[in-house]
């Protein structure tokens, strides 16, 4: 395991710096650049905001080791110091992270902001966030349609880290019985008894959001993969098996919840690796190419 902790720099096999049209991104200081082999520049859609995800699986897509999550990225991964740098990476570019509420419940020590993940490079992203006129913390969005969220959890508690807590109206009549809501923390009721995600990624961006990034879980990815919202999937390959028995052990894959025909199942275009180690850096966009 130790060897899976130390810190190395990526090295990039496929992929460019510039993005044609509108984008968010380029400009890494100086380390953040060269330990990345590179910049991370994101296209941004029109329309809407921009959706991406970003995973860590097996090689045989298990993303958690067992069902509820509770056991997650670290462990798959292995907690491999250059994964944790591309989360916080990925987290500098965001204007939302956004995870469901298995994956709070899993983390109680969890925030959803680049310096909690990457500490060392804390500092540097917040200063390239500075440069590119961001907030100085996403805001974490957290979805729930059962309202089953502790208010005590550590990602509601900081006052510098504002939180959406998006609901049902049975989720939000849950929440006001559980106590008062700490001021940094709105709820966003979406008014039906479930939260549609093309409603969602149109309420974030009726408040501004020009880019979202989707941490999970699977149930969430799924959603927004079935309705077309997912632009693109950040996923690194961890060189390890976990195998999967349905019956006696149950454990997550990268998505859940939905399942498509094959004349119906979405195509990506690999569009960038790196290699750190024995660990594989992909990014995959969506509905650019079924080759």
């Amino acid at each position: 395991m130790a060897a899976l902790t130390t810190e190395a720099p990526l090295r990039r096999l496929l992929g460019t710096d510039s993005e044609p049209g509108r984008s968010r991104g380029g400009n890494l200081p100086a380390a953040l650049r060269s330990r990345y082999d590179g910049d991370l520049v994101v296209p941004l859609v029109d329309g809407r905001p921009t959706v991406i995800g970003n995973f860590v699986s097996t090689l045989d897509g298990v993303v958690a080791f067992d069902r509820d999550g509770s056991s997650g990225g670290g462990e798959v991964s292995g907690f491999f110091e250059p994964d944790r740098f591309v989360m916080a990476l990925l987290r500098g570019l965001a204007d939302v992270v956004m995870v469901g509420a298995g994956t709070v419940r899993a983390d109680p020590r969890g925030r959803w902001v680049a310096q909690s993940v990457h500490p060392p490079t804390g500092s540097q992203i917040a200063a390239w966030r500075g440069e590119m006129g961001l907030a100085p913390n996403p805001t974490t969005v957290v979805v729930s349609r059962s309202g089953d969220i502790d208010l005590g959890h550590t990602c509601l508690a900081h006052p510098d880290i504002p939180v959406l807590l998006v609901t049902t109206p049975t989720g939000r009549e849950r929440l006001a019985d559980r106590g008062s809501i700490p001021e940094n923390v709105e709820i966003v009721d979406a008014a039906t008894d479930t939260v549609d995600p093309a409603w969602l990624i149109a309420e974030l961006g009726r408040r501004g959001a020009r880019l979202v990034l989707s941490e999970g879980g699977p149930h969430l990815i799924g959603e927004l993969i079935g309705a077309a919202l997912l632009d693109e999937l950040f996923l690194t390959l961890a060189p390890q098996v976990a195998g999967r028995s349905l019956a006696a052990d149950p454990r997550l894959a990268l998505v859940e919840g939905i399942s498509f025909a094959p004349e119906s199942a979405p195509w990506a275009e690999l569009v960038d690796v790196r290699v750190a180690g024995s660990h594989l850096f992909t990014r995959y966009r969506f509905g650019e190419s079924k080759q």
